[in-house]
């Protein structure tokens, strides 16, 4: 029998959970840019202040999704309104983090948390949904681009002297 997946509105009480799933985030980025990211650790406590912190401010969500009493996935986001006189004034949601126990790959809870999000903007009023990903995550950028989000903009960096080298560079 196939267990049932739900969703919901997570709440601080779920930031430990978002904690331990968050290592498969931290393990991938930290793969990718050990320059940048910290590398995955079993004391899940340690990114507490970064996960309780989504539930601090007005205009941010987070979805949870667990499969029977597993919590198996979560997303976070957040509205903000731009303005000034360059830019078109709008309401915007930015997905900030997607994260998927492996052992639900596949299943459909990543477009599902997505699905939520965007409808949340839309009841938000948001005018524009976005979300910012590495392309080494190339599973994510292809399951961004199903989504229909498109490549409007190229983040670019340099390290500075003093700083510490990697190969990606």
């Amino acid at each position: 029998m196939e267990e049932v997946i739900s969703y919901r509105t997570a709440t601080v009480a779920d930031a430990l959970a978002m904690c331990e799933l968050g290592q498969l985030l931290n393990s991938v980025h930290h793969a990718a840019r050990p320059d940048i990211y910290a590398a995955a650790t079993e004391d899940f406590a340690r990114d507490l202040p970064h996960w309780s912190g989504v539930f601090e401010k007005p205009g941010q969500i987070v979805f949870i999704a667990s499969v029977g009493d597993q919590p198996a996935a979560f997303i976070t986001a957040n509205l903000s309104a731009s303005s000034g006189p360059l830019m078109q004034p709008q309401s915007v949601v930015r997905i900030g983090s997607v994260c998927v126990a492996e052992p639900f790959w596949g299943k459909g809870i990543g477009r599902a948390l997505i699905q939520r999000v965007k409808d949340w903007a839309i009841e938000q009023n948001a005018q524009d949904l976005r979300l910012t990903v590495w392309p080494f995550n190339e599973r994510a950028v292809r399951i961004y681009a199903e989504f229909g989000f498109e490549t409007r903009t190229l983040e670019m960096g340099v390290r500075l002297s003093g700083a510490p080298r990697s190969d990606h560079q």
